[in-house]
């Protein structure tokens, strides 16, 4: 009961948190989309100005052309929702976006203009790339970074350090275009260009695809990789140095049994933190790696929205990013709560 109290607790702060931020994020686009919104409204009556307005003057007269306008300029209002007072369009956008109804842009993007399927477009490309990179960044982090807490201080160990310390110090976007320029323009081994080619099916397809996406997989895994693996190795070195490794160590347990019975086990929650931050921030992608690769995932496409002032497009990317993050405390929370005793306990007390 006690962790569920703990859990249930943690849940509704994070719904807390996401109706906040929902809100403050509808305030602040709101107030943007208010100036979009007059420009298209103005836009809308001069081409209604220029066909039916011209065409009413002409039949009907100047009243009937006043009146058609004064009603057409109402109709657009109501439609943009200028006629509200501020509040209440944040109220509204806030609603419609808890609901998941994020609105349409203006221009068409991946071929469509509802914003909630275009985001279902760009996430799995993102998945793609970088789901995939971190999985890889993971394993070989872990697995390198307990290799060398088990040898502290040998030669591997001093490298693995300097190697980490050097790569993760690299930008990723100038990573990208050293391996662009070296292994893409000079040697020619991979393309210029991820993107996809939609005509080819099947197994093509996927061999295309592995071929589009292993330049910047292996930049994304060369640059990330090595802090991953020095983190877990210093968290492994403190954990090897408790009470208990030494009890277990004079009992004769085997060392493999210490290392990954016991000792990785201790140090399981921060790992395990780490790990769900990094998958579920994989899914929102990387502007600057993406524009580098021509990759069209998420990051590509909250520059596009910036490039294009699609607000709608905007809000949606924001709370998407929102989500993701609120998900991952509580996973973690769920995480330290089911593997620490005295988390949950301290929080069973205090409720």
């Amino acid at each position: 009961m006690g962790y569920l109290k703990y859990l249930v607790f943690r849940i509704l702060n994070a719904i807390l948190v996401l109706l906040i931020v929902t809100f403050i994020i509808s305030a602040l686009f709101v107030k943007v989309a208010e100036q979009s919104n007059l420009a298209k409204m103005n836009d809308e009556m001069m081409q209604w100005d220029r066909t039916t307005g011209q065409n009413i003057l002409r039949t009907q007269g100047q009243d009937a052309y006043e009146k058609a306008k004064a009603e057409y300029e109402q109709f657009l209002r109501e439609k943009y929702e200028l006629n509200l007072p501020y509040w209440q369009k944040v109220y509204n956008k806030a609603v419609r976006t808890l609901k998941l109804d994020f609105g349409t842009t203006t221009t068409p993007i991946f071929g469509t203009n509802n914003v909630s399927d275009i985001i279902k477009v760009a996430v799995p490309r993102s998945i793609l790339l970088f789901t995939t990179a971190t999985i890889i960044v993971i394993i070989l982090g872990i697995f390198l970074g307990v290799r060398a807490a088990r040898h502290a201080g040998s030669v591997f160990d001093r490298g693995l350090s300097i190697f980490a310390l050097l790569t993760y110090s690299l930008p990723m976007w100038w990573t990208g275009m050293m391996f662009l320029l070296i292994f893409a323009f000079k040697l020619g081994w991979f393309p210029l260009s991820s993107m996809f080619d939609p005509q080819l099916i099947g197994w093509e397809h996927v061999k295309d695809v592995i071929y589009k996406l292993a330049l910047p997989v292996f930049t994304y895994v060369f640059v990330v990789f090595g802090g991953w693996a020095w983190t877990t190795r210093n968290i492994m070195i403190g954990t090897l140095q408790e009470d208990f490794i030494m009890a277990a160590r004079a009992k004769g347990v085997p060392e493999h049994k210490i290392i990954y019975g016991h000792a990785l086990r201790a140090a399981a929650p921060p790992i395990v933190t780490m790990i769900i931050f990094a998958l579920l921030g994989s899914l929102g992608g990387a502007i600057i790696s993406e524009l580098v690769f021509n990759y069209p995932g998420m990051g590509r496409l909250y520059w596009v929205a910036l490039q294009q002032n699609e607000t709608n497009l905007l809000i949606g990317l924001t709370y998407f990013f929102t989500v993701l993050y609120l998900a991952g405390v509580v996973l973690a929370d769920m995480v330290y709560g089911f593997l620490d005793p005295r988390v949950k306990v301290g929080a069973s007390a205090k409720m």
